[in-house]
């Protein structure tokens, strides 16, 4: 008896009263992804916690009531539970070891290669850097695919959209453009939106092939995730970005893939919360939501380090139609855009840029001087090619100058052709687009012109070596890179022609 005293005894003054104080709130309507909540004192974006650890966020702060969105499995939940306060803004993890791997948009691995081993958090929504905070737009940021860094080059710290009808290539421009920033020091992060898995699947094991996965991050929200975590992936991709760009110093390239699909989401987020619909049943601040995330690209003074964030968004259209709402809401918060046309991709031009209509606001100011020295002459010939084109469809007879202008306008447009997941160097992008532009192929059979770009090169890697290297280290075509360039196409052409000229 007194053994069991002293151990109760003992028990009472080793107890120590542990308090909970927690604002908790009971569910009053739960459905399609959307919980109404009585809750009192809850911040914008807080995090709400359900039964079974499901964690909400909360967008609506009514007078009576909390709107807020379930990120995750909602089918146990019911009206009546209890639901509480974590007294944190939404935020997801980020670190270098999220590098490599695959992440749904509340930072769950979805890869199987075992826990994410990181500590960091960075809130999804943050404010942009302002005008003093940033520096212009100098450095380039090459895509390896020729049409783009040619006309239409990318700066680190712009943002660039990718658009045009589906199946036309759009996500291949951006995995190309993953592919080639091995060995450029950028940190690569895709974020796909209501893609089906089969295609995000698709586009790791790529990735893992060519070896890009070492230095990229997917955040994954498929088709069959319900819409929250839709409308928070782009959010939780730049807020890992932000992590590189702020943190680390570090460049940043961002694929949203694509928004069409995120405005979707919210959307339906908006009119399940009942906020009015507005143009297309969207609500007025779509405008908004895009602006805030893409203003976040940047790049930053050298007091903040001098990281960026180059974002690349795509957008889908409907049978080419660029003027609809959610088009032309992003055409107007990027710095240009890449329009893809269906003709064109029909007519097996890859990839299948329309030169009319894209255009880059800033990357001019960023991009190689040795491209800007061939490159400008290439955008007016084409130019000419496609109204000389169209006017030729009538079938009137052509002077020869016109037939000439007509055939290197084919010929410029065959060398533009690129295969998929083949990136080019620019060093090597300028000396096959220096032939095409100073009229060394008009004499070449159209069906030559591939042949030739592919032979050529291997014939400078093995002969000419010394000039690839140096405009990759000039970056300017000097009058000796020139006179050497001049002299291995004409060496080249005699041996090549050797071999057209059976066939021609």
């Amino acid at each position: 008896m007194d053994a069991i005293t002293r151990f109760l005894m003992q028990q009472v003054e080793n107890y120590e009263l542990e308090i909970e104080v927690a604002n908790k709130g009971v569910v009053t309507y739960v459905g399609d992804g959307i919980a109404r909540v009585n809750l009192e004192q809850v911040m914008a974006s807080e995090l709400l916690e359900f039964p079974g650890r499901v964690y909400g966020m909360a967008l609506n702060l009514e007078e009576e009531s909390v709107g807020a969105v379930i990120l995750g499995p909602y089918r146990h939940i019911k009206e009546g539970d209890a639901v509480k306060r974590t007294g944190r803004i939404m935020e997801v993890p980020v670190g270098e070891n999220l590098i490599g791997r695959v992440i749904s948009p509340v930072g769950e691995p979805l890869d199987n290669k075992g826990p994410l081993e990181t500590e960091k958090y960075r809130p999804i929504e943050y404010l942009a850097p302002g005008v003093i905070q940033r520096q212009p737009v100098d450095t380039p940021l090459h895509t390896g695919i020729k049409v783009i860094d040619a006309m239409f080059p990318i700066g680190r710290g712009q943002r660039e959209l990718i658009i045009g009808d589906r199946q036309t290539g759009k996500t291949a421009i951006a995995v190309d453009t993953i592919i080639n920033q091995r060995d450029q020091n950028t940190v690569c992060i895709y974020v796909a939106i209501g893609q089906k898995a089969s295609t995000v699947a698709s586009v790791i094991q790529k990735l893992e092939e060519v070896g890009a996965m070492e230095y990229t991050t997917v955040v994954a929200a498929n088709a069959g995730e319900p819409a929250p975590l839709l409308y928070i992936a782009p959010y939780a991709g730049c807020a890992l970005g932000e992590y590189f760009m702020y943190e680390q110093q570090g460049d940043v390239l961002i694929i949203y893939d694509d928004l069409s699909k995120h405005a979707v989401a919210y959307r339906e987020l908006s009119l399940l919360l009942r906020r009015p619909p507005g143009r297309e049943a969207y609500p007025g601040d779509i405008f908004y939501l895009h602006s805030r995330l893409l203003e976040r690209s940047a790049r930053l003074n050298d007091s903040l380090g001098g990281g960026s964030i180059t974002a690349l968004p795509i957008i889908e259209t409907q049978a080419g139609d660029v003027s609809a709402y959610i088009p032309t809401n992003v055409i107007s918060i990027t710095d240009g855009q890449i329009y893809l046309e269906t003709e064109l991709f029909y007519a097996g031009q890859f990839p299948a840029v329309d030169v009319g209509l894209s255009v880059s606001r800033v990357g001019g100011a960023a991009q190689l001087e040795a491209m800007k020295q061939v490159a400008g002459r290439l955008r007016l010939d084409l130019a000419q090619y496609q109204e000389l084109a169209a006017f030729s469809q009538f079938g009137t007879d052509l002077d020869k100058t016109t037939q000439a202008r007509l055939s290197r306008g084919e010929r410029m447009m065959e060398l533009l052709k690129q295969a998929q997941y083949q990136p080019m160097p620019v060093e090597e992008q300028i000396v096959v687009i220096y032939a095409g532009v100073n009229r060394f192929l008009d004499e070449l059979p159209l069906e030559k012109v591939v042949p030739f770009e592919r032979e050529y090169l291997h014939f400078l890697r093995s002969g000419y070596p010394q000039l690839l290297e140096g405009i990759r280290e000039k970056k300017a075509l000097d009058e000796e890179l020139e006179n050497l360039l001049k002299k291995s196409i004409d060496e080249f052409l005699k041996s090549f022609a050797a071999t057209v000229e059976p066939n021609s």
